[in-house]
């Protein structure tokens, strides 16, 4: 397994690629783009035949990047749920 600080320099951000979303380093893909393939059911094997060049270190750095951003995050509830 990958040094977790070296998985996260995979991750770009950039005010002039993809309006400063952070992306894949060296592509257009945007990790939003990555999890929504993955939360809809594509598996790392799908996505990597579909993207050629990118690899199993980069889709798990895009994990390990929306787990430190949302790391510190607090949720409120948008409804009160009563029982």
């Amino acid at each position: 397994m990958m040094d977790e600080n070296l998985l996260l320099e995979r991750i770009a951000v950039n005010p002039k690629v993809m309006v400063g979303k952070p992306v894949i380093r060296g592509t257009r893909l945007t990790v939003e783009y990555i999890l929504g393939l993955l939360a809809h059911g594509a598996t790392a094997e799908e996505i990597l035949q579909e993207y050629v060049g990118l690899t199993r270190d980069d889709i798990q750095a895009c994990l390990l990047f929306a787990t430190r951003t949302l790391q510190d995050t607090d949720f409120m509830p948008l409804t009160i749920e009563t029982t």
